[in-house]
């Protein structure tokens, strides 16, 4: 076995301190949160768990669905060396490869109905498909599903808020869910309407409330399975787990999701794991049946593991589906495109960044039938939106639809500049710290000044984001060549999750018009591509086109 350590790296710490000695903010290093986990192999496990409860737990699988097999051939491993074996997810198992996202999250549901899974969170990409999309997808699941803060449209629970689980030995487990906050800036607003995703103080309450109702009926060990994450853009509101776990009482273990971090519990720490994602790692948890207790807790490697013969048959039958139908080359790459998230397309300007805006101006010029003048058209797209990179060689469907994997449309919205600046002042308000809202953009050259704090005024309306009081770090130095006008009337091409309003893009959801092509994002690259690249992304992507200066 070994220890390892996720520490923050010395420049955080260094600007975090640069704005404490230049503005009196909190270092962000207030936040931190440095995880440990214990990593094991199967050979490690003892021959006899008679007398155990054994927890096993994924989250942010995000379509890695030819992996459920490994868990599925663990909990049968475990069940043979007698122990009663567990199996729960802590969310984002519907979204991230074409295996899931060609079925709007349905193939994810029936992998793990064959993987055994027995109690599932939510995670915000739960609702990329919309409310009424995940209801239907959750209708055929074979495992529960709890999630305690959302609330529909009437304040009641939108779903089940927990659920009570008895062991052969007589133990009681209250299992009970919490979704992030943030699931209502990073999904389509549109989709959502009518959801309420608690926040702030009333997600430690409503979490209080569900370990007080889960010991009130006997619970032994209260688990709660989170989507909140240990990432320091959720700290100012108090959105981690961490932050859960030390703003309630009574929670015994706690099975995270939405970071992707590798942690598992620590006694002398927080009793939080968390596996990584794609099942990078199996997390597990052992509960004496005597003691009613946990008394071991760690991460699994899948080395020398091997496949459960029938979640394989399920998730091979899958895959071969798709692979037939996305795996045909169309075109080739000659570069390596960044789909990074930091540095990368949450931070920074990347050449993926620039390939997809400017297919997506393009697919939009094409038709020309925009109202403003052609220098007056520019591209933007969020860069939590770009999942994946893409390798030099041949380029499939499914490459492309890893990267954008939402099935998000082409977007047109009508702003003023003085609309535009707010928008990539809202959208760069934490770089060089990484946020999903980051720009990628065509046809706007700007720079952006990050030793100036950003002015923070009202919230946005159903938002964990922030209006700019006044815009400070972001100066447009031109539009396609042109002066930039705060006046001037900008038709920004970008996709309908942002035109509605998410992440950071508030402004875009009350421009003075707005339509929606229908064009599909990923088919809006690859037709880019085909017709306008000849089929060969080259030179011209070899590196980021220097449209953003960050200093």
């Amino acid at each position: 076995m070994k220890k390892q350590r996720i520490l923050k790296s010395a420049l955080s710490f260094l600007l975090a301190l640069a704005m404490v000695l230049t503005t009196g903010a909190t270092a962000l290093t207030a936040y931190a949160y440095d995880p440990v986990a214990e990593i094991k192999t199967i050979a490690d496990v003892p021959a006899d768990l008679s007398g155990k409860t054994i927890i096993l737990h994924s989250n942010d699988v995000h379509g890695a669905i030819g992996r459920y097999a490994y868990i599925a051939s663990v909990k049968q491993n475990f069940e043979k060396r007698g122990a009663e074996v567990i199996l729960v997810d802590a969310g984002d198992f519907s979204q991230g490869t074409p295996f899931v996202s060609t079925t709007k999250g349905l193939d994810a549901i029936m992998s793990m109905n064959a993987a055994g899974y027995d109690i599932v969170t939510l995670g915000n990409h739960e609702f990329d498909y919309g409310y009424t999309q995940l209801k239907a997808n959750l209708a055929v699941a074979k495992f529960k599903t709890v999630c305690a803060d959302v609330l529909d449209a009437n304040g009641n629970s939108a779903f089940t808020p927990n659920t009570m689980y008895t062991t052969k030995s007589g133990m009681k487990l209250g299992f009970f869910g919490m979704e992030t906050p943030e699931t209502q800036t990073k999904v389509n607003p549109a989709l959502i309407k009518g959801i309420t995703f608690l926040s702030k103080g009333d997600l430690y309450t409503c979490a209080q409330g569900q370990v007080d109702t889960l010991k009130g009926q006997g619970a032994d060990l209260v688990i709660c399975l989170s989507h909140l994450g240990v990432d320091d853009e959720s700290a100012p509101d108090g959105h981690r787990s961490v932050d859960l776990y030390k703003n309630t009482k009574g929670i015994d273990i706690l099975i995270d999701g939405h970071s992707h971090t590798i942690m598992s519990a620590e006694p002398k720490a927080d009793p939080i794991s968390s596996t990584g994602t794609k099942l990078e790692t199996i997390g597990v948890l052992v509960l004496d049946n005597a003691t009613k207790k946990c008394e071991d807790s760690y991460l699994m490697t899948l080395d020398g593991l091997q496949k459960e013969v029938i979640t394989q048959a399920v998730t091979d039958a899958i895959i071969k589906r798709v692979q037939n139908e996305y795996g045909v080359v169309f075109a080739t790459s000659e570069v390596e495109l960044n789909g990074a998230k930091d540095p990368g397309n949450r931070t920074q300007e990347t050449n993926l960044g620039d390939l997809i805006t400017d297919a997506l101006l393009w697919s939009v010029a094409k038709e020309g039938s925009l109202d403003v003048p052609a220098d007056h058209v520019v591209a933007i797209t969020n860069g939590g939106g770009i999942r994946a990179s893409i390798k030099a060689g041949p380029v499939t469907k499914a490459d492309i639809n890893t990267v954008l994997p939402f099935g998000n449309t082409v977007s047109v919205v009508y702003v003023t500049g003085a609309e535009l600046l707010e928008a990539l002042e809202a959208s760069t308000y934490c770089t060089p710290s990484a946020i999903g809202g980051y720009p990628q953009t065509a046809g706007i050259k700007f720079t952006l000044n990050t030793a100036t704090p950003f002015a923070k005024g009202a919230a946005y309306p159903a938002s964990t984001y922030y209006k700019p009081a006044s815009i400070k770090r972001v100066t447009i130095e031109s539009i396609n060549g042109q002066p930039f006008n705060v006046n001037d009337t900008y038709a920004v091409v970008t996709n309908n999750f942002c035109a509605a309003g998410g992440d950071t893009y508030f402004v875009f959801q009350n421009a003075s018009s707005q339509f929606d092509t229908g064009i599909v994002m990923d088919e809006a690259v690859m037709e880019y591509v085909v017709k306008e690249l000849h089929g060969v992304i080259g030179s011209k992507y070899a590196a980021p086109r220097g449209d953003q200066t960050i200093n």
